[in-house]
């Protein structure tokens, strides 16, 4: 028999879960989202794995959302990673990407800076050979068109840019003015002050805000880092970038 007792509960259950549907729903419209761009699979020709990887852990972690990017361009050259020389082969920056993304990935060319709250940049020596050709021709080097599409989009939206490792020398390159850092790495150091950007000198987990442009490094494994160290500086620089969305 349903009683006026069990209406009132029936009632106030109703309520309850009503309170809680609206919480998730607000709760999942205030969660920030990353656009992480990745520039292969490998330290010595794409993305090194260890900082893509512990980058999609400390977002998720921190209670933020990502999607995974990557140019739809030819791979600079392949490396052996098990011997450290080139191989005779051709691959693609987004198809390698896609390994680490388990295929949920798209081309950056389809980036927009409306449907993101911050954009981020892994490190790896395929970020200094296929984003920006700095490995290969240095102060004259050239930005990969839609990582400086994303990157200027972003700043000009004012929303937080994180890099790490040799990513930092890109945000050199395409704003000068900036602060920022790989570590205490003598070549990319002196390469960021000829752009006109300041350099800092840091070490392990610690993070450099430029809070007037936005702009968020740390140095990873530009600094002789072990994997508790990365996901040290990874995590301290998605904290840092979240107090700024």
């Amino acid at each position: 028999m349903l009683t006026h007792a069990n209406l009132n509960y029936c009632r106030l259950g109703q309520k309850y879960f009503l309170f809680l549907a609206i919480k998730s729903s607000l709760k999942k419209r205030e969660m920030k989202k990353f656009a992480v761009v990745l520039a292969g699979c490998g330290v010595y020709d794409g993305a090194e794995i260890h900082e893509a990887t512990l980058t999609l852990l400390a977002i998720v972690k921190n209670g933020a959302s990502y999607e995974i990017f990557a140019p739809d361009i030819p791979q600079h050259h392949v490396v052996n990673h098990l011997t450290g020389k080139e191989m005779p082969e051709t691959r693609n920056v987004l198809v390698e990407s896609a390994r680490i993304a388990r295929g949920k990935i798209r081309s950056l060319d389809q980036f927009s800076p409306a449907a993101f709250d911050a954009l981020i940049f892994p490190g790896g020596f395929g970020v200094a050979k296929n984003l920006i050709t700095w490995a290969f021709e240095g102060d004259g080097c050239k930005v990969d068109v839609s990582v400086e599409k994303a990157m200027c989009s972003m700043k000009e939206a004012k929303k937080p840019i994180g890099a790490m490792c040799i990513a930092p020398v890109v945000a050199g390159k395409l704003f000068p003015g900036s602060k920022v850092t790989t570590g205490n790495d003598p070549a990319s150091a002196d390469f960021i002050r000829k752009m006109g950007s300041e350099y800092v000198i840091t070490t392990h987990g610690e993070v450099v805000a430029d809070a007037t442009n936005k702009i968020f490094t740390t140095p990873c494994y530009m600094l002789d880092a072990t994997i508790a160290d990365i996901e040290k500086g990874t995590d301290n620089l998605v904290k840092e970038m979240l107090k700024f969305m």
